[in-house]
């Protein structure tokens, strides 16, 4: 098994295409200062010891050099020794509303973030549960299954967005459906489900799939978040806020009803997420420590190999090769002695 020990580092890799356009900015400027002076190829000749070659090869070997020290700084590590180790604890499975409105600000700064935030909380206080992770919109997918691998929960979490959906909505009912079929369908208890929603469009079926989750042993509970005022919409595409067909500006306001109805007939907890993200996970996490625990064996990875030094030396050496190499390619005059 593969793992980066610091995957965070890997988000470095976006600043390859900020050095892109700076190489692409500085060739384009170069060719248009040429052109202003006259024939392209004729000024470059008159550049004694200018070589374009020389200029994009110092260039790749950046470029290559800054791929390689952030893989080295995120440590690629390999497996080297499973054991199975027993736990107890809980399944729990977390379904995260990624519709558009969760990116309302009237919790800063916006509901969804603010939901990521209460999710990675949750699972730095949680120890030998199991962890999942459902999304949902106008349809609902299992993101995540069940692991203890919390590394791997917070890096699927961090690729969370309203874009992975592209229909629209508040499909509870459905995403409380996959939930449920994502436990073990074997067991009816150590199951516990918790909704993180605006429960802005209100979902007929979501009561009668909670009530089937809590036959199957998943007790529900639901955390709302976001205001009863409400909060104008961003619109990506104007750059404006969101407006309905007779130019109204659409105001995403929270439904606590449908979440507390939720919550009673899954035998869990409502709660409302809004500036104290703490207060929220220690309660949660009371409720789940409450529950009945159960005994499971996994097979884990308890010792890594790590292979950054690799990387990094590959990083150095590309470093070094670009400083000697001249950025200018030197000529050899008649009167110059051979070598």
């Amino acid at each position: 098994m593969l793992r980066f020990q610091h995957s965070e580092y890997l988000w470095a890799l976006v600043l390859l295409l900020v050095l892109q356009v700076a190489f692409l900015g500085v060739s384009w400027w170069k060719r248009r200062s040429i052109r202003r002076i006259g024939d392209q190829a004729l000024v470059e000749k008159l550049f004694t010891g200018y070589s374009r070659k020389l200029f994009v090869l110092k260039f790749l070997l950046i470029f290559l050099a800054f791929f390689f020290g952030v893989v080295g700084l995120a440590n690629l590590q390999k497996g080297s020794r499973m054991e199975k180790i027993t736990r107890k604890g809980v399944d729990v499975m977390i379904a995260l509303d990624v519709s558009k409105s969760m990116l309302a600000t009237d919790v800063q700064p916006d509901r969804l973030t603010r939901a990521r935030q209460l999710i990675s909380k949750l699972m730095d206080k949680l120890d030998n549960d199991r962890v999942g992770l459902v999304v949902f919109a106008g349809n609902a997918y299992l993101q995540m299954p069940l692991t203890v691998d919390y590394s791997a929960a917070k890096m699927y979490l961090s690729t969370v967005s309203p874009d992975m959906i592209p229909t629209q909505g508040t499909a509870i009912g459905q995403a409380i459906q996959v939930s449920d079929e994502a436990f073990n369908k074997k067991e009816r208890k150590h199951k516990a489900l918790i909704i993180i929603s605006d429960g802005e469009d209100h979902d007929e079926t979501a009561i009668q799939r909670t009530k089937a989750a809590f036959e199957n042993g998943a007790v529900t509970n639901t955390i709302g978040i976001g205001s009863a005022a409400g909060s104008p919409l961003p619109d990506p595409e104007t750059g404006g806020m969101k407006k309905d067909r007779e130019g109204n500006t659409v105001i995403s306001k929270l439904n606590e009803e449908e979440l507390k109805s939720i919550a009673a007939a899954g035998k869990g907890i409502y709660q409302h997420l809004d500036n104290n993200t703490d207060d929220v996970v220690n309660t949660l996490v009371a409720k789940i420590d409450g529950m009945e625990q159960k005994e499971f064996g996994e097979n884990v990875f308890t010792d890594y190999n790590s292979y950054f030094q690799y990387f990094l030396g590959i990083c150095l050496a590309l470093l070094l090769i670009e400083f000697f190499i001249p950025e200018v390619r030197y000529k050899r005059t008649p009167d110059s002695p051979a070598v």
